[in-house]
């Protein structure tokens, strides 16, 4: 079932990430439900799936990836913001809206349209009072579970509320 236009699949405890890329630049990284790997068709996409297997073993590994630039300006500083929240930490919404002066709904939307996530951890933005919101532009299913997964792996502490 590997989609031909991914330059590697990797499997996950709970799902898989394709990774689109060039020679020179990951261009998307994206969520799917389990399924076979895919063997990398470049050397950037086996080191890429190098790093992404590194993370899973050890949560602490830092990602060094050539990230083709995207998104809109304002996209782009919300993913500077969520870039900056450390390891085993989760900011809000409305906290990361604060940081830049703007609005937790369009946070949301800038979220949800990340190409990298993993790499620029989105998931470690919640809902007020400690529920999950949203993930990838859904409010339910797998995402949540990734989300979920995310964060027990890099050691965040979740309210039992729902977001």
């Amino acid at each position: 079932m590997p989609a031909p236009d991914f330059q590697a699949i990797v499997g996950a405890p709970c799902f898989a990430l394709g990774i689109r890329c060039t020679d020179d630049e990951v261009t998307t990284i994206e969520y799917l439900a389990p399924r076979p790997n895919l063997a990398p068709t470049n050397p950037l996409a086996a080191e890429t799936v190098r790093q992404i297997l590194a993370y899973l073993a050890d949560p602490v590994f830092e990602f060094g990836l050539p990230l083709r630039p995207a998104g809109t300006f304002f996209q782009r500083r919300v993913w500077e913001e969520i870039a900056r929240i450390p390891l085993g930490q989760t900011l809000s919404y409305g906290q990361v809206a604060k940081n830049i002066r703007n609005a937790p709904r369009a946070v949301g939307q800038a979220c949800g349209r990340n190409p990298y996530p993993l790499i620029v951890p989105c998931h470690r933005v919640i809902a007020s009072g400690g529920g999950l919101g949203g993930f990838s532009q859904h409010g339910d299913g797998f995402l949540l579970d990734i989300k979920r997964w995310l964060l027990q792996h890099e050691g965040c502490h979740l309210a039992a509320t729902p977001g």
